[in-house]
């Protein structure tokens, strides 16, 4: 039976009816937050402009995001993978921890995963592209870091050689959490090297060996000294083939809208 919808349009935010729960839709907001049927927070990140990579990881370059989209909050945690993937699916070597970042997730194991969250109907799932989630790491910054990296991050001067709960450091700017740190973060790009000039809504190399992974995970270093040393910058990037299952190694997801089709929209409840 298809269920009926009413979209009404009041001020920027859109709200559905399905039956009879009011659910809101969609947010021009930045760090607006829904929650799916999943338990899932997904927060909103407006489109926008930045200056990507830095002299380290470039070249610098210019990078036009056309529309805006829901980000996970967190990096999917042990909880979530089960309640999607089924109980003993858990893959993670720091097991026992519902609110740890699921672990040890290959790109392929993470297409299965979106693949499912994708059938439940409630708005299209993918990984960020490695422009979208660099962009969202920013949250509007220019430095190397998002804010204070002891405040933002659990990595190796203070983590204890393990992953913790996620959203237990300070989030950025944009309300997410552990985007330095904890785990490190597939992407949905094959390694490439970067334009020289402006770009808008880049997805990466049409192929390749390895995809990109990003954020810096619990061993890695912050500044100096060893060969880890700046892996958690906003800017830095790393890969993996597809296959790779690492214990510093997860993902977050973002939902995508299309805002000229009420048919595609990101559903959960909005957080007061």
């Amino acid at each position: 039976m298809m269920i009926g919808r009413i979209v009404i349009s009041i001020s920027a935010v859109v709200f559905l009816l399905i039956g009879s729960n009011p659910v809101i839709a969609q947010y021009e907001k930045a760090g607006d937050i829904l929650t799916n049927s999943l338990g899932m927070k997904i927060a909103y990140v407006p489109a926008g402009t930045f200056q990507m990579g830095d002299s380290s990881d470039g070249p610098i370059h210019t990078v036009n995001l056309s529309r805006g989209f829901y980000m996970g909050r967190t990096e999917v945690t042990q909880g979530e993978w089960v309640a999607l993937m089924g109980s003993n699916s858990n893959p993670s070597f720091f097991m026992n921890c519902d609110n740890c970042p699921v672990e040890q997730v290959s790109w392929d194991d993470v297409q299965e995963f979106i693949r499912k969250l994708n059938a439940k109907g409630e708005g299209t799932y993918r990984l960020p592209t490695e422009a979208e989630w660099e962009y969202a790491a920013r949250a509007g910054t220019t430095g190397d870091y998002a804010g204070s990296l002891d405040a933002m991050a659990w990595y190796g001067e203070n983590s204890g050689n393990k992953t913790h709960e996620v959203a237990t450091k300070q989030p950025n700017a944009w309300g997410l959490y552990d985007m330095h740190g904890n785990v490190w973060e597939w992407v949905q790009d094959w390694w490439g090297k970067y334009p020289s000039g402006t770009v808008s809504d880049p997805t990466g190399a049409t192929s390749e060996w390895e995809r990109v992974t990003r954020g810096g995970g619990w061993r890695s270093i912050g500044a100096g000294g060893t060969k880890l040393s700046g892996h958690l910058r906003s800017a830095y990037r790393n890969s993996a083939k597809p296959l790779g299952q690492t214990k510093d190694l997860g993902f977050r997801v973002i939902c995508v809208e299309r805002s000229d089709e009420t048919e595609d929209l990101c559903l959960g409840d909005p957080q007061e």
